[in-house]
Parts: structure tokens; sequence; C-alpha cells
């Protein structure tokens, strides 16, 4: 059992971030490395509660005690099974969640929560590094009895979701319409918070286990609807939620307004261009280079968007978030074991950057060639007033380049998804019941394309769900895991 004294005899710790001074000169990882004494110190910390309500704060039903207590007592082979048993891809979430796991900690209640993210990232790589992560091959019966099973999209759900088919028997092959697979893991997470040799490293697994990665694939043009279901037995769609939410204000179609998804690829290609030449980045289509930028947003891809117009060197940036400013604490009204709404400072906003709150954009004015050079702004009173104006606070903040990180409104309309003939709900998102099935049968759907945007973990979580209901479907039973049903929400 855990030490029942471990969170008296050790105090939360986690890895130092490098200095600002040099980090924003690379696009490494910031954080690091954290000793492996210290590391099973932090684990240690766990009580093995009767009731870990760490679990519930994580929708992949990570078995967090467990692993934990066998770090402490330096059994990390074991570990690292038992953090596979629910995970395919722990190399991604302790990097990227942002870890309801820890709000939900027990320790947390009066105390710092476990480090559990920080634990689980060194569980994965010292897995790695040991050569503990072999391919799990589907047994030869099982690959005879299988079927042919498209899975439509690379992210989290996408891979999850085929990894687990493939280990099942079933002949998998995955369509992604960019260059190289990995969805946002690939373009849209910046290099210094997922270096790509971790996704790389997994997606030479699958191919090993036997996945078939067809990327430069369009699915809806280049592959009909009707090929599709032709060719296969089932089909996941995981192709997320991708529309963006746009800002309807005079001059927002001026030269240098951009989507952060228009912006964030187009830098991050960039980035793996010049780490394949080992040279310098180029200079992407869009570019912070020497420009004041205003970022509209203030999650986590206004994050990605600050970290990186930093690491262009841009002139000044402003990010602008309409809510106000969150407090240091936990909210009365955001109790334990809820993730709080609380004050957070990211190594993005470490680096530099002005956090504006309470504000909410007018209109965008532009110069005499039709390219934005300033916005207007005002403050704005609370969520109860409606966002209402305050009067007399309106002001311009110069700016040459406009990154909106608004978040995603669901999947895109058309397409594929028009040919298929699958029904939408009223958010957008690809409809389902509680098997992920669509409205066609033998069409399932996965991840944010029919949850609408969410967390890295609740993508995994529903690919392997999804997997599962496939494989009931295909074979009339399943020995796989699902990890929620498609109507589970967050700890609220």
């Amino acid at each position: 059992m855990a030490d029942p004294k471990g969170f008296l005899k050790a105090s939360r710790q986690t890895p130092a971030r490098r200095p600002v001074d040099v980090r924003i000169q690379d696009w490494r990882e910031v954080y690091t490395e954290f000793g492996r004494g210290e590391l099973e110190r932090q684990a240690g910390r766990c009580m093995d509660c009767g009731i870990p309500f760490c679990h519930n704060g994580c929708p992949l039903g990570n078995l967090i005690p467990e692993w934990n207590d066998l770090v402490r007592t330096s059994d990390w082979h074991a570990a690292a099974e038992r953090l596979h048993a629910t995970n395919n891809f722990p190399e991604f979430t302790g990097r990227l969640c942002p870890a309801p796991c820890e709000a939900a900690c027990v320790l947390g209640i009066n105390a710092d929560p476990v480090t559990i993210k920080q634990v689980e990232v060194e569980i994965i790589d010292r897995a790695w590094a040991e050569g503990w992560v072999p391919p799990q091959r589907p047994s030869a019966a099982a690959s005879t009895a299988g079927r042919r099973v498209a899975v439509v999209g690379s992210g989290p759900a996408g891979l999850a979701a085929a990894q687990q088919l493939t280990r099942a028997g079933h002949a998998v092959t995955v369509y992604e319409r960019s260059d190289r697979p990995g969805g946002l893991l690939r373009y849209g997470i910046p290099e210094f918070k997922l270096e790509k040799r971790h996704l790389d490293r997994r997606l030479v697994q699958m191919l090993a286990e036997g996945t078939v990665f067809r990327c430069g694939v369009n699915v809806g043009v280049d592959v009909t609807a009707a090929q599709l279901r032709g060719d296969f037995d089932a089909v996941v769609l995981a192709g997320g939620a991708t529309v963006a939410r746009g800002l309807p204000v005079p001059g927002a179609g001026l030269g240098g307004v951009h989507q952060a998804m228009d912006y964030l690829p187009l830098a991050n290609r960039a980035v793996a261009d010049s780490l394949a030449d080992g040279g310098t980045a180029r200079e992407p289509a869009i570019s912070a280079r020497g420009r004041n930028v205003v970022i509209i947003g203030g999650g986590d891809t206004g994050a990605d968007c600050l970290g990186t117009v930093l690491r262009q060197e841009a002139a000044s940036v402003a990010q602008l978030e309409i809510m106000p400013r969150p407090p240091e604490q936990r909210p009365d009204s955001q109790p334990w074991p809820t993730y709080p709404m609380v004050y957070r400072v990211s190594s993005a906003h470490e680096e530099g950057g002005e956090r504006v709150y309470a504000v909410s954009t007018q209109e965008f004015l532009g110069d005499a060639s039709g390219r934005v050079r300033a916005l207007r702004l005002v403050e704005v009173g609370p969520p109860g007033s409606g966002f209402a104006p305050v009067p007399g606070t309106e002001r311009e903040l110069p700016c040459e380049l406009v990154l909106l990180a608004m978040g995603f409104t669901g999947a895109e309309r058309g397409g594929l998804l028009a040919d298929l003939g699958v029904d939408l709900d009223q958010r957008g998102n690809v409809a389902r019941d509680a098997s992920y099935t669509t409205s066609v049968p033998g069409v399932f759907v996965a991840g944010d394309m029919g949850r609408g945007q969410s967390l890295i973990v609740w993508a995994i979580a529903e690919g392997r769900s999804a997997a599962a209901a496939v494989d009931r479907y295909l074979t009339g039973a399943t020995l796989l895991p699902a990890a929620i049903p498609p109507t589970a929400r967050p700890l609220t």
C-alpha cells in the first residue's frame, strides 16, 4: 500500500522551466530534466485514497494510485504497464493535458495535489528509453477473423481508435488530409509544447503493429463516401471540430486578421522543415516578425499563439479576453473536485506579452492598402451583465497581425458528412447514439467531431471507447475496454 504519511514528508515539486531568454531562441520543450529520486518522492505523496477522485477527474480512468505507488517503490516497468492499460499515448497527455486529475486529487482539498501529470510523463519517457514499449501485434487468429476499418482523421481520437482496432486484429487504414499524420498534434501544437519526435516514435510503433496511414487524402474529395463504404466494413469519423469561431465586427476581412488555426500550422510546418534540414526556421507565409500582434482569446490556443509569435520576434503582443481575470484561488462556486477556473501562468505567458481581461473588440481599423493597423476595443462588464460595454473606455490598440483564438463551433458541414448522410446535433457536432454510432449504420464518430471542442484526454477516451463499439459491431462481442459513454461530461 502507499505511504500514508508520504504527503507529510515531501512538498509538491515540479520541473523547472528553462530560462526565458534561452528558450525563446529555440523551439525545444521548455522544461528541464526532473531527477528520478525526486520523482519517486513526489509519487510517494499519493495516499492511495479509498475513493480516488482523481479517477473521476480523468475520463480515461487512469489507475493513478497504482502507478504512483509502483513508482514510489521503483517498479517503473510495472508502472508503465499500468499506465498503458488505460491510455494509449501518455507521452501526449503528460505534456498537453491541463490535468483535471490533479484538480480532483483528494490531497488538493487542503494542500497541494500530487504531481500526477509529471509522474505520468516520466513513466512513459523512461519506458521508451528502456525499450518497454514494443509493438503489440495481433495474433494470427485475430487478424484472420478481423474486418476492414477506415478511420478518418489522425488526431488523438483517430489514433487511439486505430491502435485499439489494429491490436484487436482488424485491418485499419487511417486517412489524413495533411501530408503527415497526427492532426492537431502535428501542426496545431507548437514544438515547444510537444516535440514531434514523441509523435513520430508512436507512429512507428503503430506502423509496426499493422496500421496503414494514407496521408494527403481528403476523404469526401479524393475518396468518395461511396468508395469508403464500399471498401470498408466500418468507418470511424475522427476529423475533429475544425470550424473556427469568427468575430463578426467591421473590418474582420482586412489583411492581417487570421484564425489561429491558419497561423499555427504554417508556423509549425516551418519549424518542422528547419529541424529536418538542420537550419534555421524559414519565414512562414503568416509571420509575426517585427509586428505588433493582438491575440483574441485567452485559452490554450491563444497561449500557443503567444509562445509562437514571441519566438518569431514580434514587436509587441497583447492577448485579449472578454472574461474578467480569474481569481488566484479556487472560488466557492467551483468546489473540489471540479476543475477550477483560476489564474494560471503558462510557459508562454511567462515569456512575455500583455494579458488584457474584460475587453471586447468593436472594430478592426485598416490602412490604405487594406491591411489591419489597429483595433478598437472597449472594457465590458461581467458575464451577468451580458458583457455590457463600459461607457468611456473605448480605445485603439495598434496591431499589424491579429490572431483569432476563440474556439471552435463544430465539425465541417458538407463534403464527407453530407455525402455519408449523417445527422448533426443542435451544436453542429455529428450526432451519435450510446454506442458511438451515427445515424448511418456502420459509421461511428469519436472525439471532437462528436463531442465538440474538448481536451486531449477526452479525445483518447472516446477513441478507445468507439473502438470497442466498432469491434462489437463487427464481431458480436469485444474484449476492448470502453472508457466512457458518449454522454459523459467533465465534473462541474
